[in-house]
Order: structure tokens, then sequence, then C-alpha cells
């Protein structure tokens, strides 16, 4: 059993899939997060990585980069730069607002729609950026203080399955033994 933190909640925007490589991801209507595999019918999902790089490189690596999620503020701010595209652009299978997700930790767990997921890493975004929008990966990877900061989302892995669909909750959860600290 997983305790929602109430006070920190979001809202799904919109949720994508492809079952091809490459981008954007077409957004559709709702999307099955499969435990510890990805969204089914998505290029990504599977037991070992699947984004091209690294599968190249690690065959055998573990797929702990099985959902990305989108904060529809990062949407907004390009925007302002001049860059107006929107959900499934950047790759995302889930675009959410009102819990800003690049400002949380690895390990982190978030109930979405039926789903649970744990942040595994921040995206580091590629070139297959610019395919989009030939100003899109310099504005979401900014040089800050002499270092990078990326702006394109955070990869997941899914804990518990379950459907999830535009207008589902997104809360931070925290688990069965952090509580039981808090308790005793």
């Amino acid at each position: 059993m997983r305790e929602i933190v109430a006070s920190t909640q979001g809202r799904v925007v919109a949720v994508c899939r492809n079952p091809e490589p490459g981008l954007p991801k077409p957004v559709v209507e709702h999307i099955y997060l499969l435990a510890d595999l990805g969204v089914e019918g998505d290029y990504h999902a599977g037991k070992f990585v699947r984004h091209r790089y690294l599968a190249n490189k690690y065959p055998t690596r573990r797929n702990l980069r099985q959902v990305l999620l989108v904060d529809n503020a990062a949407y907004r701010e390009l925007e302002q730069k001049g860059i107006s595209i929107g959900p499934g652009a950047m790759g995302e299978n889930i675009t959410v607002e009102g819990i800003d997700v690049m400002s949380l930790t690895e390990g982190t767990q978030l109930a979405i729609g039926g789903a649970v997921v744990e942040i595994t890493e921040v995206r580091k975004p590629c070139i297959q950026l610019n395919g989009i929008n030939p100003k899109l990966l310099k504005a979401v990877a900014v040089k800050e203080n002499s270092k990078i900061i990326y702006k394109a989302g955070i990869m997941t892995r899914i804990l518990q399955a379950g459907w999830v669909k535009a207008g589902d909750r997104v809360a931070i959860v925290v688990p069965d033994a952090v509580q039981q600290e808090v308790l005793f």
C-alpha cells in the first residue's frame, strides 16, 4: 500500500504512444503501462533498453527508461522562445501539469491514473529533437553557471501496471517503508 501525498498533485494533459522509433509520438486516448516493461504498443517498451543509441552500445542493459514524462510548463517556456510545439513532440509518453517533474529526484514515485512509476533519471536529450525544430535541443539543454541543465523530461520505470488517460490525477506517493519510518 502506498500513501498519496495530497498536497502535491497534478494532472495528465496528454498520453502518447508510437510503435515506431522517432519523433513525435502521436497523442492517443489512453495508454496501458506494463509493469517493468513500458507502454503497451510503444517502441520503447521491453525488458532491455530500447533507445537506439543505448541499445546498440549495451544490448542487454535492463530497461529503466520505460516511460518519459514531460511537464507541460516546458512547452509554455518553449513558446516564449518562439518554438510552438505540444504534447508528444519531444517523444514523451505522458505530458503532465501541476507537478514540477524536473525538480523531483531519482527514486520518487508517482501515481499516474491507475499506474505507479518511479523516476530513474533526468532525460538527456539528443539531436533528434532538432528534427522537430532546429532550435529545440539548445532550448531544452540550457547552460547555467557552466553546467548544462536539461529540461526535456524525466525517465521512469513502471512499478504498478495501469491505464492512464488525459485528465487523470498525478500525485507523489510515499512507499510503505517510508511511512513506517515516519510513524515509529
